[in-house]
């Protein structure tokens, strides 16, 4: 059996920084040399399972603390696909890790297989948007959930277009204050590309329109002033970086040209966030401003969402910010963007878990809430959430009410503003959350809606709980915080 190698350096200098240990001192404690333990703090050497054992009783941590996100997240869904009621009985999360060890790309292959499966399913009942048939060779994907793996798959950092917005910055010497005026003048100078106001033409719905013919940009009049600035930084991004985003997407081998468009906007968005926000010199500020949104948002001029995306794309390899996860839904639950840069699991089928406080805050728009959390696989998280609604422009058209979800390991949490007040040792303060109802195996949740797919159920009809139903005991697992 092919051994599995983990590369965790940044999580264990971080872990033993935390506990103001010396490399030395940690050393002598896992009896190794300070050598041995720089060489895997620098991921020139791998943690053996031998280590692992004493690091977990070191530090009294869980030994899947180190394991590789990318491997959790595909175990996650391994086991969350094959345990559709299709397939019979369940699998254990341990079978699915087995196997993701084992034969990672045989377990990506059946995932591929099952997701061309399920998008058939939804097609044939109307339930979501139809696939597209014009390419009649490749895989029944939809294409956002496509787009969103191969986006997750990157950690959400595409490190030559954040260095390529980060070197026009400086070179042009970008400056917060005046940067509208700086993109509007590059724009014109370097690709004769105008501003003009929006016509009554632009079109119901839309925002903005790059008219070539004209050399155009007509954008929104109702637009805020941060939403502007990203849309003339995403258009620079297009013509600037024509080349790199190309080449980034052919190399996706992505299965037709809808989620190749997708991800062309994508990378664009990716480029104009840098270019608003670049690289070393948000996370310098970031670090010193304890990763408060709010006065990041006036720092660079930008809007809360902008902000929040922005700081889950930090992760340089040589100078990796804190690993977030990011979220945006609606009022109805629908996800409308997702990654993570950490080993949270969002769900694949359903909406997220109704615990989570990104629902919460709809309850209490504009406000900033925080939330410790717990996932089932034991891992606490600092979580962040607050609507961002903007202004409909007009009485008769409707806003759109939408919510953004930041959060990071409660290891990571004390480097921000928003632990404070807060006992992150105190584990009555979590609130249990899971990666929605049918992949959760938490058995005593009363807010379940719907029982797990794959488990069997007890409905008795002498004795009833805050759900009409049991997971039948022989099947389940109920995972609890360690």
């Amino acid at each position: 059996m092919r051994q599995h190698k983990i590369f965790a350096g940044d999580r264990l200098r971080r872990l033993r920084e935390q506990r103001s240990m010396t490399q030395a001192e940690l050393a002598d404690a896992l009896s190794i040399s300070a050598g041995y333990l720089s060489q895997m703090e620098s991921d020139q050497r791998p943690i053996t399972r031998e280590l692992l054992m004493r690091l977990s009783r070191q530090f009294g941590i869980e030994t899947n603390y180190f394991s590789s996100d990318d491997d959790l997240r595909l175990a996650s869904e391994l086991r969350e696909s094959a345990s559709d009621p299709l397939f019979g009985s369940p699998i254990l999360p341990d079978e699915a890790s087995a196997a993701v060890r084992v034969a990672p790309d045989i377990a990506q292959r059946f995932l591929h297989l099952y997701r061309g499966y399920l998008a058939l399913e939804e097609e044939h009942r109307s339930l979501q948007t139809r696939v597209a048939q014009t390419d009649v060779g490749a895989a029944s994907r939809f294409p956002y959930d496509e787009v969103r793996d191969w986006v997750q798959s990157k950690r959400n950092h595409f490190d030559a277009l954040d260095r390529a917005a980060e070197r026009l910055s400086e070179a042009r010497d970008f400056q917060p204050e005046n940067r509208g005026e700086d993109f509007i003048r590059y724009l014109r100078d370097t690709y004769g590309v105008r501003i003009g106001q929006g016509p009554v033409d632009l079109g119901k719905g839309m925002i903005w329109r790059l008219d070539s013919n004209a050399k155009t940009l007509f954008m929104s009049k109702d637009a805020p002033v941060e939403s502007r600035l990203f849309w003339i930084a995403h258009v620079i991004g297009l013509l600037e970086q024509r080349d790199s985003i190309e080449r980034q997407i052919r190399q996706a081998r992505l299965s037709n040209e809808e989620a190749a468009s997708l991800a062309r906007v994508a990378l664009a968005n990716y480029f104009a966030g840098a270019l608003v926000m670049p690289y070393g010199a948000f996370l310098a500020t970031a670090r010193d401003v304890r990763y408060d949104i709010e006065r990041l948002q006036r720092r660079f001029g930008t809007s809360f969402e902008q902000v929040c995306h922005r700081l889950s794309t930090l992760q340089r390899r040589n100078s990796p910010g804190i690993p977030f996860y990011f979220l945006k839904i609606d009022i109805a639950g629908n996800v409308l963007k997702r990654s993570s840069a950490t080993r949270f699991q969002f769900a694949r089928f359903g909406g997220p878990c109704p615990v989570w406080n990104v629902h919460q805050s709809f309850s209490h728009p504009g406000r900033i809430l925080a939330q410790l959390a717990a996932t089932p696989d034991g891992t606490r998280y600092l979580c962040v959430a607050r609507t961002v609604s903007l202004s409909a422009g007009s009485y008769l058209n409707r806003p759109r009410a939408v919510a953004v979800g930041l959060g990071c390991e409660v290891t990571y949490a004390g480097e921000t503003v928003y632990a404070k007040g807060l006992n992150l040792d105190d584990l009555d303060a979590v609130d249990f959350i899971g990666p929605g109802c049918r992949a959760c195996e938490r058995s005593d949740c009363r807010h379940r809606a719907l029982p797990p797919i794959g488990h069997p159920l007890d409905v008795g009809t002498v004795e009833r709980g805050v759900v009409p139903y049991q997971i039948d005991a022989k099947t389940s697992r109920t995972s609890s915080l360690k």
